[in-house]
């Protein structure tokens, strides 16, 4: 639990560093929501339709679906952000979509409960939706009309001069409040730390330089303990030899419905060859998000042990494979 605590702080930490690099402009674009949705709607049958395959139940089946429907952007944004490539035009549209997956993703969550409970309601979705919707418009509007004024005024008090490091640690607490709301309305803390660091973007600070420093020292540390922790809730004991079949599978579904998923309707919309396969490929992590995914189906008697297990190790698989893909091959330097 402690080393989960950690790593969850490094993932919001990473992502906040990650959002100052980036505007809301960048990002919020239709063809990013047109990838996004089909990167949600083609894991999810891939998924579901696989389970059955080897035999499970209708309400496991789902589950295994919505778990493959998660973007973890944790993981290739650090890559992206480690090369120098964070403002390419690949990974403005991984981010992006990234961001509206985790919306979709919510979304997906609540069908999926209300298919397994009977209780599937049209207003509910609805909600849901709202309130996902709500906190990023309202937390947008908020972090440019607020929140960087502030900033913007504590800067350039004599206070910032004697303490410069005040105006980094105004900040971070943007950072983690925003989390705090994000997991308040069901999003993940990631696409609120995301949004609080977006916000704050293009900042001219005499200490700008101290506080972009200052979130990079934290996210080297706790970065790091949150790559640990992925691997540190993975129980071996659980995976049997007929099980692995089922894990290597599903990992290979789960690698190619993203890669199809999102990268086709990048090249449909002329994205480019290579750029649409770094997309589909930059998708492709399940992470931490795939693992609550799992963790909520495991708690409400959904899924099994073993079930559970083979979700976690393929979030594991389709988390280290794309960055190698990434660095060796299509980032090569």
């Amino acid at each position: 639990d402690f080393v989960a605590t950690l790593a969850h702080l490094g993932a919001v930490v990473l992502l906040f560093t990650i959002g100052l690099e980036f505007t809301i402009r960048d990002i919020a674009k239709l063809r990013y929501f047109v990838i996004a949705l089909f990167g949600v709607i083609v894991p999810a049958l891939g998924g579901f339709f696989l389970a059955g395959m080897f035999d499970f139940d209708f309400k496991a089946s789902v589950f295994v679906g919505t778990a493959l429907t998660a973007t973890s952007i944790a993981i290739t944004a650090n890559v992206l952000r480690e090369m120098g490539k964070l403002q390419t035009e690949a990974a403005k549209a991984i981010i992006g979509a990234a961001v509206i997956d985790d919306i979709l993703a919510l979304l997906a969550l609540s069908v999926s409960e209300g298919l397994v409970s009977g209780e599937l309601s049209i207003i509910s979705l609805l909600l849901t939706a709202a309130k996902a919707i709500g906190f990023v418009v309202i937390g947008v509007t908020v972090g440019k009309l607020v929140l960087a004024p502030l900033m913007v005024r504590l800067d350039g008090t004599k206070l910032a001069g004697k303490y410069p490091e005040s105006v980094f640690i105004f900040s971070i607490m943007c950072a983690f409040f925003y989390a705090l709301a994000a997991e308040l309305v069901g999003l993940s803390a990631i696409v609120g730390s995301f949004l609080a660091g977006a916000s704050l973007a293009g900042l001219r600070l005499r200490c700008g330089a101290i506080c972009k420093e200052g979130a990079e020292h934290l996210q080297i540390i706790f970065a790091a303990i949150f790559f640990v922790s992925l691997g540190v809730i993975m129980d071996l004991h659980y995976i049997t030899p007929a099980l692995l079949w089922f894990v290597l599978a599903l990992s290979v579904v789960a690698f190619l419905t993203k890669l199809i998923g999102c990268g086709i309707p990048a090249l449909i919309q002329r994205m480019g060859f290579k750029d649409s396969i770094i997309i589909g490929i930059g998708m492709v992590p399940r992470g931490e998000v795939a693992m609550i995914v799992a963790l909520i189906g495991l708690s409400q008697n959904l899924i099994n042990q073993s079930t559970y297990s083979a979700l976690i190790l393929m979030s594991l698989l389709t988390t280290i494979i794309p960055p190698l893909i990434l660095r060796n091959w299509l980032f090569k330097r």
